[in-house]
C-alpha cells in the first residue's frame, strides 16, 4: 500500500540518498568554503539529505569540531541558495567532524577510517561513504594510496558502498590522464569513480536534452541542411585572481577548453540517446568526441591570446604579465579560440568554433546555433539589409535561458525585414529558482546517479583534442588584446576568411 500521505506531485523521494557520509579532503580550501559546504546546507533545507547523514572534513589545519563548526557555519551562511534557516543548520552541524592531518600523515587516515566505522554504528551510515577531493591534483595519488592503504575505498572491506569525486583538471595531457584514470580505477572500481564537471550541473545545460529531444520543434532541423554553424562562447571578466601558479601552467586551453566547452559541444552534437542511463547518455557523448576533427592548418584555423592592460567595466585592469607570480616572459594563454568539425552525417561541413577568454567585456557563456539563410529571399536588397543568420542560442550564465532570433516585417508601409528575438529566462518562467550546479552533483554522487559526470574515456578523448593544439602552440608567443576586448584581433580574421563574424555574446 502507497503512503496516503505521499502526493503524486512530490518527486523528491526517489532523490534522497542511502544514509551516508560525505568525506571532504581540503574541507578549509576555496572550493569547500565557497560551494561544497553550501550546497550540503541546501540540500538540507530542501529536504534531500537522509536521516544520519555526516559531514567529515580532512585538511591540514589543527582545529577541533568546534573551530570546523564555526567556519562551517560563516561559508554556509555566506554561499547558501535556500534562505537561511537555524534550526536546519543546527540539526546538521551536528553531524559535522574534522581530522586534522597532512595527506602523508599515516596516523590522520587510520583516524579517517576509525571515525567511519564508529559513524557506522552511531549514526547508522550502514558503511555508506564518498569521499570528495577538494584539494590540488598533484595531491591525488598520495591521498588515493592512503584510502588504499587503510582499506577505505573497498566495499567488501566496508560493508557499504564508496565512491571517490575528484574534480577537474584531470591531468594535464593524455598520457597523465590515463596514468590518473589507471590509478583511480585500481584504488576503486571504475562506477565509483565520479569526475566532475560542475558546468554539466548547470540546469541550462540539462536543459539541452530536454530542448533537444522533448520537442518536436529543433531536432529535424538540427544538421548540416539546415545549420550554417555552431559557436561556443565562454568569456570571463575577471583576471586570474589567485589561481597564478596553475593558471601560468596550465592555460586556457587546459583549464577550460578540454572539459567544459568540449563536454558542451558534446550536448549539443549528441545524438539521441536510447534513454537517459548513464552508459547510453555517456556513449553519444564519446562518439562526437571521437568524430571531432582539428584544422588542416590549426595555425590558421586556431588562435591563442593574452590580455593587456585596459578597462573591463570602467575599471583599470592589468595585463596578465603584470598579475601577481606570473612570469614577466609567460608565453600562457589566456584566450583561445579553435574551429573544430565533427566528422559524421549529421555535421559533415559545419564548423563549431569554440572560445574561452578572459579579461574580456563581460561575463557570459552561450552556444549559439546559426542557421542557413533562406535559399530565396524575394526582398529588394535594402529591405532586408538588416536581417541576419536565424539563431537559436543557449544562455550557460549569467542570464539563464533560451533566445530565438528570427526575422520580422518592421511596421509601417514597406516591406522592410530585420531581426528580433523570443526571449526565455529560467527566472521569470519558473517560480522555483535553480539549484546551484554543486548542490545537483552531489546529491548525485550520494545516490550514485553518473549521467552527468564524464567517463574515463571521455576525458581521455578530449585529450586527444587538445594535445596537438598544444603541440602546435608551443614556442609561439600568443596574440595580444586588451583587457576588456572580445579577444585578438587574429580571432575576427579566423572567421572572416570563411565569411562569418562572432556573434556579439
Amino acid at each position: 500500500m502507497g503512503n496516503p500521505l505521499r502526493t503524486a506531485q512530490d518527486r523528491r523521494l526517489p532523490r534522497i540518498p542511502e544514509p551516508c557520509a560525505l568525506v571532504i579532503f581540503g574541507v578549509t580550501g576555496d572550493l569547500s568554503r565557497k560551494k561544497l559546504i553550501p550546497a550540503v546546507y541546501d540540500l538540507a533545507n530542501r529536504g534531500l539529505l537522509p536521516p544520519g547523514f555526516v559531514v567529515v572534513g580532512f585538511a591540514r589545519a589543527d582545529w577541533g569540531d568546534g573551530s570546523f563548526e564555526s567556519l562551517a557555519y560563516a561559508a554556509a551562511k555566506k554561499g547558501a541558495r535556500t534562505p537561511w534557516r537555524e534550526d536546519v543548520w543546527q540539526r546538521l552541524s551536528e553531524r559535522f567532524h574534522f581530522i586534522p592531518g597532512s595527506f602523508d600523515d599515516d596516523d590522520a587516515f587510520d583516524k579517517l577510517a576509525t571515525t567511519l566505522d564508529e559513524l557506522k554504528e552511531r549514526n547508522g551510515i550502514a558503511g555508506n561513504a564518498a569521499f570528495y577531493f577538494s584539494i590540488p591534483p598533484a595531491a591525488f595519488p598520495l591521498v588515493l594510496n592512503q584510502l588504499n592503504r587503510t582499506g577505505m575505498a573497498d566495499p567488501s572491506k566496508t560493508g557499504g558502498w564508496r565512491r571517490v569525486v575528484v574534480e577537474k583538471p584531470f591531468g594535464h595531457d593524455f598520457q597523465s590522464a590515463v596514468q590518473l584514470n589507471e590509478l583511480v580505477d585500481d584504488v576503486f572500481i571504475p562506477e565509483d569513480v565520479f569526475r566532475i564537471d560542475h558546468y554539466l550541473g548547470k540546469e541550462t545545460v540539462q536543459n539541452i536534452m530536454a530542448l533537444r529531444f522533448a520537442n518536436s520543434l529543433f531536432e529535424p532541423v538540427w544538421n548540416s541542411k539546415y545549420v550554417d554553424s555552431v559557436q561556443i562562447t565562454m568569456a570571463e571578466d575577471v583576471g586570474i585572481g589567485s589561481r597564478a601558479a596553475f593558471y601560468d601552467a596550465s592555460g586556457a586551453a587546459r583549464d577550460v577548453l578540454q572539459n567544459h566547452l568540449l563536454q558542451l559541444l558534446a550536448m549539443i552534437a549528441m545524438e539521441e540517446p536510447t534513454s537517459f542511463d548513464p552508459q547510453e547518455v555517456r556513449a553519444e557523448k564519446l562518439k562526437v568526441l571521437k568524430a571531432i576533427s582539428l584544422p588542416p592548418d590549426i595555425a590558421t584555423g586556431s588562435v591563442r591570446g593574452q590580455y593587456l592592460p585596459g578597462w573591463v567595466a570602467g575599471e583599470r585592469a592589468v595585463g596578465y604579465l603584470e598579475e601577481p607570480n606570473i612570469p614577466a616572459d609567460s608565453t600562457t594563454e589566456t584566450y583561445a579560440a579553435v574551429r573544430l568539425g565533427i566528422q559524421n552525417r549529421r555535421w559533415a561541413g559545419v564548423p563549431f568554433y569554440v572560445r574561452v577568454g578572459k579579461r574580456m567585456p563581460r561575463r557570459v557563456t552561450e552556444i549559439a546555433i546559426l542557421f542557413k539563410r533562406a535559399p530565396h529571399l524575394p526582398f529588394d536588397p535594402a529591405d532586408v539589409e538588416m536581417l541576419g543568420h536565424n539563431q537559436l542560442v543557449v544562455r550557460v550564465q549569467p542570464d539563464e535561458g533560451v533566445v530565438l532570433k528570427f526575422g520580422s516585417k518592421v511596421p509601417g508601409t514597406s516591406m522592410e525585414v530585420r531581426d528580433i528575438a523570443m526571449d526565455f529566462q529560467y527566472g521569470e518562467a519558473f517560480t522555483e529558482s535553480s539549484p546551484e550546479a554543486y548542490e545537483r552533483l552531489v546529491l548525485d554522487v550520494l545516490i550514485g546517479d553518473r549521467t552527468l559526470f564524464p567517463d574515463a574515456a571521455e576525458i581521455e578523448q578530449s585529450w586527444r583534442v587538445i594535445d596537438p593544439l598544444e603541440a602546435a602552440w608551443a614556442g609561439n608567443k600568443p596574440e595580444p588584446y586588451r583587457a576588456g576586448e572580445w579577444g585578438p584581433r587574429a580571432s575576427d580574421e579566423m572567421l572572416a576568411r570563411e565569411g562569418r563574424t562572432w556573434r556579439r555574446a
